[in-house]
């Protein structure tokens, strides 16, 4: 009976994949965004955690985990031509899929020794809204969850070993080197485990060998191709030859990264939250019911130790992101146990399921769910039809990339959540008869509606629906305090949906 509901969750889980929502932009401008120019020579957007002259994030696990399959597609993909943004979209998702089923559903079963525990643990992961939404986005966190667990699977393989763990050992290291370069936050996740591999150390100390050489390998790796693909992007650099690049002051994004969020005027420019926001509000929110059960946990396992230790690790930056803990959500639902009361037992799944369907459908398929819909439409237009301009307003920006080819002629402007005011002063001069400019907005937006007609001769432009896409919502237009609740859902749940404009003039 199981097996049963664990595949019909599996196909819940391929659904949310090649779902297009859209739950915060790093999954794009800190992922395929970097990458997808380079390989299919489409211009892109770079943030500035990528331009800034002290580098934080390192592109050196991009390319492993996006570049690898994108080079594949450009191979397989008929004819000279690219493939199509969509296809590569998609690829992605489905990818990230087949690593949170294989790895992390494998590393779960390495972990938990009960078959009993085993199989509820596994339903529970599968269950989850965490597993059908953000693991199945290209997120770093989500590669940082996979390495978490494999971390933990080689910490007990080593530990449990009678012989010298070489290989386990030098897969530990390179891992780790791997997922520090991926997310500094890693090593708060193993920090505690970790401690378990001392006596196997002071039992077999030649098994540092391999640890260390595959530590150093990977993170020499690292730095390398960061300094190189840095450098090559710095207009006064001049790398013709080896040579050139050790004379180069290596660039080590660990400790740029590092350095700038230690610093609490840094970490303001993004959000400041309590001490207590992943504890109180971040792990309820991710874990719904199966937060009353933690009460259940009586071992200090390795996933316990890991979750843990990155819990209060993380909670002492006070920038805290609700993401930044997915990797605690397989430990702790490994860990737990359900009321055996039946009554309080079916009570419990009724409210697993809904809190997860709700969730799920929430920011699986609705939450900014036209973006990437828009921005593929766009890019898709015949050439008669390309617009000169497009302009978002209170969408998450548009990834550049999912336009492809097309961006060269089309320009974008993000406007973000700008005030109306500032939404008339950009769209008033692109109000031309001879140009096709497009406004890009959610139809929840009821400020628009005063320019859909002509209410008058001196109307500084009108706006006229080409396309939209009816599965969106913008949470970050709940204007609870000025139009009350109720209104507020109504016109957001209501008015669901993404519109691409015609930006016209009066006459034309």
């Amino acid at each position: 009976m199981w097996r049963r509901v664990y595949l019909v969750l599996l196909a819940v889980r391929v659904y949310f994949a090649l779902s297009p929502s859209y739950l915060h932009p790093d999954e794009h401008f800190q992922g395929p965004e970097v990458i997808a120019g380079d390989i299919f020579d489409w211009r892109i957007t770079r943030t500035w955690e990528f331009t800034s002259s002290a580098p934080i994030r390192s592109v050196f696990p991009l390319w492993v985990v996006y570049g690898v399959p994108m080079h594949l597609l450009r191979w397989i993909a008929p004819g000279s031509e690219p493939p199509s943004p969509w296809l590569v979209f998609n690829t992605l998702r489905i990818l990230f899929f087949l690593i949170s089923f294989v790895l992390e559903d494998w590393a779960l079963q390495e972990l938990i020794a009960s078959p009993r525990l085993r199989r509820t643990s596994l339903l529970l992961l599968a269950s989850s809204f965490v597993t059908w939404t953000y693991q199945t986005h290209t997120f770093s966190n989500a590669v940082e969850t996979i390495g978490v667990a494999w971390a933990l699977v080689l910490i007990q393989r080593i530990k449990t070993s009678k012989e010298a763990a070489w290989l386990s050992s030098g897969l530990f290291g390179m891992t780790v080197a791997f997922c520090l370069f991926n997310r500094i936050t890693f090593p708060a996740f193993i920090l505690l485990p970790a401690f378990q591999l001392l006596p196997h150390f002071l039992r077999h100390p030649t098994c540092i060998i391999p640890l260390t050489l595959t530590t150093l390998l990977t993170a020499g790796a690292a730095v390398y191709y960061d300094t190189v693909f840095y450098s090559a992007n710095t207009p006064t650099a001049s790398l013709t030859s080896l040579t050139s690049l050790f004379e180069t002051a290596p660039i080590i994004t660990p400790i740029n990264n590092l350095l700038y969020n230690a610093s609490p005027a840094n970490l303001s420019n993004h959000g400041l939250h309590p001490r207590w926001t992943h504890f109180l509000v971040n792990l309820p929110q991710l874990l719904g019911p199966a937060i009353l059960c933690l009460v259940t946990i009586r071992r200090a396992s390795l996933p316990v130790l890991s979750a843990i230790s990155g819990i209060s690790l993380l909670s002492i930056f006070p920038h805290q992101e609700a993401r930044f803990l997915i990797p605690a959500v397989p430990l702790l639902l490994c860990s737990i146990s359900l009321p055996r009361n039946k009554i309080l037992n079916k009570l419990w799944i009724t409210s697993w399921i809904i809190f997860n369907v709700l969730l799920g459908t929430l920011f699986g398929v609705f939450h900014q769910g036209g973006v990437i819909p828009t921005q593929v439409y766009l890019g898709s237009l015949p050439s008669t039809l390309t617009p000169t301009t497009a302009v978002w307003w209170k969408t998450y920006s548009p990834p550049t990339w999912l336009l492809g080819a097309k961006d060269d002629s089309l320009t974008t402007v993000d406007l973000m959540g700008s005030s109306l005011d500032k939404l008339i002063e950009t769209v008033e001069p692109l109000a031309d008869c001879s140009q096709k400019n497009y406004l890009v907005a959610p139809l929840s937006a009821t400020a628009l509606d005063n320019f859909i007609s002509i209410n008058s001769p001196s109307q500084s432009f009108t706006l006229e629906k080409k396309w939209e896409y009816i599965n969106h919502f913008n949470l970050d237009d709940l204007d609870f305090a000025d139009d009350g609740v109720l209104p507020t859902i109504q016109r957001v749940v209501g008015r669901r949906g993404l519109a691409v404009w015609r930006i016209g003039k009066v006459g034309c």
